[in-house]
C-alpha cells in the first residue's frame, strides 16, 4: 500500500479500536458505567484515528495509488479479506469517523438513560460493531469481503434498530428494514456475479473499466442491479419505506449514525460502480439517477412535512437530501456520456461534498431530537414548545442545523446545493438534444425543494422550542448532561468550518476527481486566495460564504446604532400581550404542527389524500361543545399502491407454491437436479 506509513498506522488503530471497543463493552456489560464508558470512549479513539489516517492520505495524495494488501489470511478461494484506501474509500472512511467521534462523546451521556432497563454494553458493542462493518465496507477491495462486511453492518443495524424490542412498533421497523436491506443485498451478488462471470476475480482490480469490456445489455443488466441494490440502503424513492420506519424508533445516537453514514454507503456503492466499475456510461444511466433524485428530493421534503413525530419527519429529510446527492452523480454521469469530464468532476464534488455535509448536519439534528426526547420522553411536537427557555444550549445547536439543511448561507448545506445548481445550470448547454431540458428541470425542483425545506424546520423549530409548553413533560424539561452538548457541538463547529471555508476543503476531493473523472478542479473552484467560490468554467457563477458571514457581522451594529440614537431616552411602557379579549394567552392559541403544515396539504392533496375525523360532544344543545377531537391523516402512497398489493401477491403465491413442500425425497431430488442443470446452462 503506498499510503504513508503514519496514515497506515492510524487507520489499523482506528479498525483496533474499534475491535477493543466491542470486546470491552462486552466484556464490562454488568458494570454499566464502565461498559458505557469503555465502549464508547474506545470508538471516538477508533474515529479521531480514523479522520486523521483518511484525511492525511486525500491531502498527500497518497490516498490516489494506494494498493491492497491483506488484512489477515484467508484459505478460500477467491475470497480475500483485503483493504484498498484509495480515495473514493479514505473520502467516506473520513465521514463516518467524523461522525464516529461526535456520536460517541453524546452517547457517553445519552446512554445513562438506559441505566437500570437496558443492557449499555450490548448497545455500545454493536455500536462499535457498525462503525467497524461500515469503514471495512468503504476500504473493501474484495466482493466477497465487501459483501461479507455489508452484511455485518446490516446486522448489527438491525439489532441496533431492534434495541428497544419490548416495543411493537420496534419489532415491525426492524424485521422491515431486514427484509429490504436483504432484498437489496439479493441483488449486489448477482450483480457481483455478473461481474465475476466478465472478469474471472471477484477482485475490485479486476473490475476497473470493466463495463467497456461487457456487452452493452449486461452492463445494463448490472447497472440496474446495482442500483436497486444500493437504492434500498441509499433510501431512493421508492425503495425508501424502511427508512421512516426504522429511523424514529431507533435510539437517537444510532438514528444519527444511520442517517449519516449508513444510508451514504449506498451513494458509495453507487460512485464506486458507476464511475470506477463500468467504464463510460450511456445517457440513460444518467438520466435514471437524476430523475430518481430529483423525485427522491421532493416527495421526500414533501412527506417531511407531513408529519408530527420529530425524528420521523428527519428521517423523510433524509430521504430528500439523498435524492440531492443523486442529482449530482445523475448529472456527473450525463456530463461523462457527452464528454465534458471538467463538468462532471463539478457534478461529483457537490454530490459528494453534499453527501459529507448531510452527514454532518443531519447527525446534528438527530442528536437535537435525542435531546429533546431525552429531556421530555416524546418525539410528538404536538405535546412539545417552549423549549427555547429550557434547553437554550440544545436550541442553540438545534437552529444551526435548521439553518444548515434549509441551505442557508453561509453554512455548509448552502455551499453543496450551491454548487449543485451550477452543474445543473452549466449542463444545459451540453448537448443538443432534448434531454437538456432534464438539467433546468431539476435545477427548478431542487429550488423548490430547498423553499419546502425551509418551511419545514420553521414549522419544526418554532413548534419544538418556541412558544408555551403542550405538555406537561415540556414544562419540566432540563437540559441534557455536558457529552451530549459537547457531541452536538463538535457538529456545530463543522457545520460551521464547511460553510465558511469550503474552498480549502474542495482540496481533498482532487485526488478523488483525479480517480474517477481524470481531473482535478480545487484550483479552478477557488478565487481570491480561497476567500471565493467558483463555479468552474467561466460561465459559473461565484460566491463567498466569508464574505457573507462578514457582511452579516457588519450589519449587527446597525440596530444597536439606531437604538443608542432614537430610542435610548424613549420611555418604555410594558403590557399584556394582545390575546384576543380573552382572560390570557394558553398554549391552546398557539400554531400546531397540524396547523401549520395544513395549506401545503390542500395543495397537494392529489399526493396526500388527505382525510380527517372529527368527534364532538355537546352539553344541552349542539351549540354548546364540551368535547372536541380532531384527527387527520394523509396517505403514505407508496406503502398503500405498491407495497401492500406486494405483499399480498407474495403471500398469496407463497400458498400456491406450499404444494411443492410434498415431503418426498424423490420430488426434492429432482428438484435439485432440475436447479443443478439449470445453473449449467447459465454457465455455459
Amino acid at each position: 500500500m503506498n499510503m504513508n506509513d503514519f496514515s497506515a498506522t492510524l487507520l489499523t488503530c482506528a479498525l483496533g479500536a474499534y475491535v477493543a471497543g466491542i470486546v470491552g463493552a462486552l466484556l464490562f456489560q454488568r458494570a454499566e458505567k464502565l461498559a458505557n464508558g469503555v465502549g464508547f470512549g474506545l470508538a471516538a479513539a477508533g474515529g479521531v484515528c480514523g479522520i486523521f489516517a483518511c484525511a492525511s492520505s486525500l491531502a498527500t495524495g497518497a490516498a490516489t495509488a494506494s494498493q491492497s494488501f491483506a488484512l489477515f489470511p484467508s484459505l478460500i478461494p477467491y475470497v480475500r479479506f483485503g483493504l484498498r484506501a484509495d480515495a473514493l474509500g479514505c473520502f467516506f472512511g473520513m465521514v463516518v469517523s467524523l461522525l464516529g467521534v461526535a456520536l460517541s462523546i453524546y452517547s457517553l451521556g445519552y446512554v445513562r438513560g438506559y441505566y437500570g432497563h437496558k443492557n449499555a454494553g450490548v448497545l455500545g458493542a454493536f455500536f462499535n460493531l457498525l462503525l467497524l462493518a461500515t469503514t471495512l465496507v468503504f476500504l473493501a477491495d474484495n466482493a466477497f469481503f465487501f459483501l461479507i462486511a455489508w452484511e455485518l453492518m446490516a446486522l448489527s443495524a438491525y439489532c441496533l434498530v431492534s434495541f428497544e424490542h419490548e416495543h411493537a412498533e420496534t419489532r415491525n421497523a426492524g424485521v422491515l428494514f431486514f427484509i429490504m436491506s436483504h432484498l437489496g443485498t439479493g441483488c449486489l451478488i448477482l450483480g457481483f456475479l455478473l461481474l465475476f462471470q466478465a472478469s474471472g476475480s471477484y477482485g475490485f482490480e479486476g473490475f476497473h473499466a470493466l463495463g467497456d469490456k461487457m456487452p452493452a445489455a449486461r452492463r445494463n443488466v448490472v447497472f440496474l442491479l446495482f442500483l436497486i441494490g444500493f437504492g434500498v440502503k441509499a433510501g431512493m424513492v421508492p425503495l425508501h419505506i424502511w427508512l421512516p420506519a426504522a429511523h424514529p424508533v431507533a435510539p437517537s445516537n444510532v438514528s444519527a449514525l444511520m442517517s449519516g453514514v449508513l444510508i451514504k454507503t449506498g451513494i458509495y456503492g453507487l460512485a464506486r460502480v458507476c464511475f470506477d466499475f463500468l467504464g463510460t456510461p450511456p445517457n440513460w444511466w444518467g438520466v435514471t439517477v437524476l430523475t430518481l433524485g430529483t423525485i427522491s428530493a421532493v416527495l421526500g421534503v414533501l412527506y417531511a412535512l407531513m408529519e408530527h413525530d420529530l425524528k420521523r419527519l428527519l428521517a423523510y429529510h433524509s430521504i430528500e437530501n439523498i435524492g440531492i446527492i443523486l442529482m449530482g452523480l445523475g448529472a456527473a454521469l450525463m456530463f461523462l456520456h457527452s464528454g465534458h469530464p471538467v463538468l462532471a468532476s463539478l457534478a461529483l464534488i457537490a454530490g459528494l461534498y453534499h453527501t459529507l455535509n448531510h452527514a454532518v448536519f443531519k447527525a446534528l439534528l438527530f442528536l437535537g431530537a435525542g435531546a429533546v426526547l431525552h429531556a421530555t420522553h416524546t418525539r410528538n411536537m404536538e405535546d412539545l414548545g417552549g423549549l427555547a427557555k429550557r434547553m437554550r444550549w440544545t436550541t442553540l445547536c438545534f437552529l444551526v442545523g435548521a439553518v444548515a439543511i434549509s441551505a442557508l448561507p453561509p453554512l455548509n448545506g448552502f455551499v453543496s446545493e450551491w454548487l449543485t445548481y451550477q452543474s445543473l445550470l452549466q449542463g444545459f448547454g451540453t448537448t443538443t438534444s432534448l434531454i437538456r431540458l432534464m438539467f433546468p428541470l431539476s435545477g427548478a425542483m431542487l429550488a423548490l425543494t430547498g423553499a419546502l425545506a425551509a418551511a419545514c424546520f420553521v414549522k419544526a423549530f418554532g413548534v419544538t422550542f418556541l412558544g408555551q409548553p403542550r405538555g406537561d413533560h415540556a414544562r419540566q424539561a432540563r437540559e441534557v448532561p455536558f457529552p451530549m452538548l459537547l457531541g452536538q457541538g463538535i457538529l456545530v463547529a463543522a457545520c460551521v468550518f464547511l460553510g465558511l471555508f469550503p474552498t480549502v476543503f474542495l482540496k481533498l476531493f482532487d485526488p478523488l476527481t483525479r480517480q474517477l473523472t481524470g481531473q482535478q478542479l480545487s484550483q479552478q473552484l477557488t478565487m481570491a486566495d480561497g476567500l471565493v467560490l467558483s463555479g468552474g468554467p467561466a460561465q459559473g457563477g461565484t460566491v463567498s460564504t466569508p464574505g457573507i458571514a462578514l457582511m452579516l457581522l457588519c450589519l449587527l451594529p446597525v440596530p444597536l446604532t439606531l437604538w443608542a440614537l432614537f430610542a435610548r431616552r424613549a420611555g418604555t411602557r410594558i403590557g399584556p400581550t394582545w390575546d384576543c379579549g380573552q382572560r390570557g394567552l394558553t398554549p391552546q392559541m398557539q400554531y400546531t404542527a397540524t396547523g401549520f403544515s395544513k395549506p401545503l396539504r390542500m395543495i397537494f392533496k392529489a399526493l396526500f389524500r388527505p382525510r380527517r375525523e372529527v368527534q364532538r360532544e355537546y352539553d344541552f344543545s349542539p351549540y354548546f361543545t364540551t368535547t372536541l377531537r380532531f384527527e387527520s391523516h394523509v396517505e403514505e402512497v407508496f406503502q398503500t399502491r405498491i407495497y401492500r398489493p406486494l405483499r399480498w401477491l407474495v403471500l398469496r403465491a407463497s400458498r400456491r407454491l406450499r404444494a411443492l413442500q410434498a415431503g418426498s425425497l424423490q420430488a426434492y431430488l429432482i428438484y435439485i437436479f432440475v436447479t443443478l442443470l439449470a445453473l449449467l446452462l447459465f454457465a455455459l
